[in-house]
Parts: C-alpha cells; structure tokens; sequence
C-alpha cells in the first residue's frame, strides 16, 4: 500500500493496481512500533504515518522492565505505536486518494497471472509465494530462532514499552507489552522450547490455516500474568505460538519482480524493525522506478539504496534475538538492576544508554561500586590462588604459551591440563552460533579437569560472550572474554552486564582497552 502510494504520487499516469489476498479489514496481529529515530524518512515521503499517529497513535519515552517485584525504567527511548489495523486503514484511504486500485480478495495464483503488467512487486509477507515461485533466482534463506513466541493483545494500558518476566512452575515466560491505542496493547510472550514443552503448551495445530487461536495457551498466560495486567485478560487474533525466521535473500529482484519488506528480509520483533524496513524499501523502490528509465537498472539501485539498512539492522537485531533465546538463565543469574542493564546492552553500550538516560547508568555503576568497591575495570578478581588486581588483563601469547598477566601476576593457559598449578582452560569459541551446541558439549568436558578460569577466544563477538556466560552463568566458572580490538565501553559493558569475569586485550589493544 506504502509503494502503491509513493509510486503514483510520483508518477500519476501510471497504473498501479493492488492484489490483496484478504478482505480490506483482515489483520493479523495487533500493533507496530516505530522508533522517533526511524519516522524521518516515511514522514519526509508521505504524511500519512505522521497523520495516523498524531491522531490515533500512542507515544512514550521510557523502556521499563520488571522483574522479581522490581519495576525500572530506562528513559530515552522515544517510540511510537498505532494498531496495525488503523494503520492498513489509513494506508487504504491514502492510496484511494492518489489513485491507486485497490482489488481486496484478489488472489492471484502465480505470476505468470500477472503477465501484461510493466513491474510486479512482491509484498507478501514472510511466507512470500512470490519468493518462493522465483526462489531458484532469489537464492531465499533463513535462519530458525529456538525461541517460541505467540502475540496476543490485552484491554490493560502500558505506559510504554514494557518487558515483564514471571517464573512459572516450568520454567520463564517474558512479555513485550505496550500500547496501539486507547483501549488494547499489544501482549507477546517468549519462552524457550523446553519450558513450552513442560506446560503442555505444544498441543495446538499450527499447520491449520490463519483464523483459529490457541485457548489453551491463552488460559494459561492470562492466569500467569494476571497480576501484571489487572486481570483483564488476554485478546486473540490468529494467536499461535512460532519460532521467529530471520529471512534474507542473494537478491530481491529477477526479471520484471521485485520483493519488498518480510518477502525479502526480516530481523526479529524485539527491534521493532520490521514494518519500518518494508516501508523504507517502498521508499526506495518508488524513487529508483521513477527515476531510472531501464528496468534492470531501476532494481539494481532500489536494492544497493536499501539493502546496507537492513542488513545493518538484522546485524543488530541477532544479539537481541539471542538474548531471547537465553533470558531464563539471566533471570536466574542477576538481580533486577543488572538484568535491566544485560537487557538495555545487549544491542548497544553503556555510553550510548548514558547518553539516553544518565540516571539508569549511574544507579547500574552505584549498584556495581556497592556490590565490590571498586569502578569495572579497576575491581579485583580472584581466580583460585590467582589475584588479578583489576579486570582487564593483558593477553601474552609467547614464550611457553598463552597466558593472563597483570601487574606481575599471571595465570598460564591451556587447551588441555597442564598438570601443574592454577590455570586457565584457552577455549575457541565457534565460527557460528549452529556450532554452539558442539562447543558447550566440550566445554563441558574440559571443566571437568577443573581449571580456575575459561579464556574465551575466537569466533565472533556473539558466540565468544556466549560461551563465556555458559562458563560463568551455567557451569559456575569464572570466563575471561578476548577482545582483540576493544575499546573502554565495550570492556566496561561487558563487565557491568555480567557477560564476563574479566576481559583480556592482547598487547597491541592494551591503550584502548585501559584508557
């Protein structure tokens, strides 16, 4: 609807039809969030958006989480909400206003149904038939999170965007909530595969086609949270739990078709990208038709102009998605403020959450000093008979073997016993998060010989913190992180969030990781 209406805006003798599958009400889901940062772009194409949550939209400031009775807000974080059906409504009208057709329960069976038009775009959703039918040239992928979720909405008001997490006598449910109107907010709820296991929340039929939800589920978060939400229960709308696909493709274009939004690419929910990244690509799909007269051309910039965004955002949207896949044991691990911080850093730093809210860091650095007396970086570390006078160390890889070193004491390394005296277990952490699984089985192996520490290196920055917090958080081993290239706000949040002990900085990185 989005392209429909830029495109005949900037080009009304076109002709620009619309094929939707659904009835011109039918939604499924609740509500989109748009962060203040992202609304510049689709305000400065069309004020449709801009209209719509001016008048009917709601907007907040804060992230608040809670968590064990405990309720903390993070300011700064300026969003806003609309209900997705609202937003299709204002999408339709704008659309019929500059003259585009719109033809609801419209099911088009192929393309090849589509053959006399100049330009088809594919905007079908994650389950893009288009996509699929073309999927010989689109190269499409995915990757599979392990974590389930299932979106309801609720008549109870958050302020804002709200994380709660209850433990349930199966293990932790967590909510997205927050607000899309005057009256209903949206209510998604995550939970590991185990835990869904365990309630007997594995019943239902996904497989049937949209429409029905599951009762069962439903039952059973609204008697969980019902202290969070005054007991006003939960609203369905084809709510059924899933496991969230980060979807990609080698191109988003073939011929005279071109894919946009979830038909080309998603990033998880709890970024809140989604609809923002569809919608910019609509920006950049009208401006490049429109501005190129040779198709192939046209499509190539629509993709070069958009595609950096969006893989920056999936880029961004992985640590979040995993830290989904893994918040029962933060649960477990720390006390409310840490968990807030763990939860505010998992995408970005401690400066830049400073710079959103001041008062959030200094109450985390306060609760940091109060626990160990010292700032991060300068707190001491024990590691067996092993003292290290602050938390970043330097890593020394000659001579015998690699060690850890500060201020004249030093823990030497191995990738296996060494058969004298403390030590550090030198572990790889995996290429890629699929190779995890392998990676924590010989951890797992290795801590049984008992080392003092585990000495994280390799891989990437996500799988490296990873198996640092299964070391630390799981099997109760203090974890050094390596960082080859870290700066002070990157050693500092790794530190204050709990994701590692200590973290060593090769000679070459000392400057920037002790300044």
């Amino acid at each position: 609807l989005f392209f429909a209406t830029l495109l005949k805006q900037r080009d009304p003798a076109a002709e620009v039809v619309v094929f939707e599958r659904n009835r011109s009400d039918d939604t499924f889901g609740f509500g989109v969030v748009f962060s203040d940062a992202t609304l510049a772009r689709i305000h400065e194409a069309d004020p449709v958006l801009l209209r719509g949550l001016q008048d009917q939209g709601r907007h907040w400031d804060d992230i608040e989480v809670r968590l064990k009775g405990d309720r903390l807000r993070v300011g700064g974080n300026g969003m806003a909400a609309i209900s997705r059906k609202t937003l299709l409504q204002l999408l339709q009208d704008r659309a019929r206003e500059v003259g585009v057709d719109l033809r609801f329960e419209a099911e088009v069976p192929g393309l090849r149904a589509l053959d006399g038009y100049d330009v088809v775009v594919g905007s079908d959703g994650a389950n893009s038939r288009v996509r699929e039918e073309l999927a010989a040239e689109l190269e499409p992928s995915f990757d599979e999170a392990t974590a389930k979720f299932i979106w309801f909405g609720t008549p109870y008001m958050f302020e804002g965007l709200t994380f709660v997490h209850k433990q349930s006598p199966y293990g932790t449910f967590a909510v997205h909530g927050y607000p899309i109107s005057a009256d209903v907010s949206t209510f998604i709820v995550e939970t590991d595969e185990a835990t869904w296991q365990a309630a007997g929340l594995d019943e239902f039929d996904t497989t049937q086609p949209p429409g029905p939800s599951d009762e069962k589920t439903r039952a059973f978060l609204e008697d969980l949270f019902a202290d969070e939400i005054d007991g006003q229960g939960l609203l369905v709308n084809n709510s059924r739990w899933a496991n969230f696909r980060t979807r990609r493709a080698r191109t988003w274009h073939a011929g005279n078709v071109a894919i946009l939004g979830d038909a080309a690419h998603t990033a998880h929910f709890s970024v809140g990208s989604g609809t923002k990244m569809a919608m910019e690509d609509a920006i950049e799909l009208a401006r490049a038709l429109t501005e190129h007269d040779d198709l192939e051309t046209a499509l190539r910039a629509y993709e070069s102009a958009a595609r950096p965004s969006v893989e920056k955002i999936q880029g961004s949207a992985r640590p979040s998605l995993s830290w989904w896949e893994h918040f029962g044991r933060y649960h477990e691990a720390f006390e409310p403020t840490q968990f807030a911080f763990h939860f505010m850093s998992r995408s970005i730093g401690r400066d830049k959450i400073a710079r959103r809210d001041p008062g959030f860091i200094a109450e985390v650095d306060a609760h940091w000093r109060a626990r160990h007396g010292a700032e991060p970086r300068h707190t001491p570390m024990a590691l067996g008979d092993v003292h290290f006078s602050k938390r970043v160390v330097d890593l020394v890889e000659e001579g015998s073997g690699p060690s850890l070193e500060c201020a004249g004491t030093r823990l030497e390394l191995a990738s296996t016993v060494p058969g004298r005296g403390p030590w550090g277990l030198w572990f790889e952490a995996p290429e890629t998060e699929s190779g995890l699984p392998t990676a924590i089985e010989r951890l797992r192996g290795y801590l049984a010989t008992a080392p003092a520490a585990v000495v994280v290196h390799g891989g990437t920055a996500l799988t490296r913190v990873l198996v640092a917090e299964q070391a630390r958080l799981v099997e109760g081993v203090p974890a050094a992180v390596v960082e080859a290239e870290p700066d002070a706000d990157r050693v500092t949040t790794l530190l204050l969030s709990g994701r590692a002990d200590l973290v060593a900085v090769p000679a070459v990185a000392r400057e920037r990781a002790h300044a």
